[in-house]
């Protein structure tokens, strides 16, 4: 890894927890301002999906495991309508520990399959047919970016459903 690619994911954590965390108005722009950015990021860092051997299971892989971080994160946010009738979410530090966890999960891995176990990483991408280091990266990037599209779509969602105000509530 990089060390513009180190720089990209800690600037990624700060934008994440700077634009979620506390309190914050559900708007169509904070929705899809994150669908921009996937956007524009799977332009910049996904190149033509590796399909050779293993690796597109692992590429599937990282996509599936993306929306299951994607919905933890989205479902660690408290959304709800207030009296004025706008809806808001609220996210915490258990929002703020995932994000740490994977982002920085990802950091380590890189750094390791380069460092500490890169033995290991060859050994397992033997076994599974996997041909090379881009099919690990597309893995992680897609993986990153299905997060963030999954966590938009679920606070979305919510957002949506959520009732009415009423002072019964």
């Amino acid at each position: 890894m990089s060390a513009s690619q180190y720089a990209l994911n800690a600037a990624l954590l700060v934008f994440v927890l700077w634009s979620n965390l506390g309190t914050r108005t559900v708007t169509r722009r904070r929705l899809l301002v994150p669908l921009a950015l996937v956007a524009v990021a799977g332009v910049l860092f996904l190149g033509p999906l590796p399909t050779a051997g293993g690796d597109r299971d692992l590429v599937v892989l990282g996509g599936v495991v993306g929306v299951l971080l994607g919905v933890l994160a989205g479902a660690l946010v408290r959304v709800r309508r207030g009296a004025d009738g706008a809806v808001t979410a609220t996210a915490g530090r258990a929002y703020a520990a995932l994000w740490c966890l994977v982002i920085g999960g990802r950091v380590v891995f890189a750094y390791g399959a380069e460092h500490w176990f890169a033995g290991w990483v060859g050994e397992v991408s033997r076994s599974a047919g996997i041909t090379g280091a881009a099919a690990w990266t597309t893995a992680f990037v897609l993986m990153a970016l299905v997060m963030v599209t999954t966590r938009a779509a679920v606070t979305a969602v919510l957002a949506h459903r959520t009732p009415a105000y009423s002072l019964a509530a």
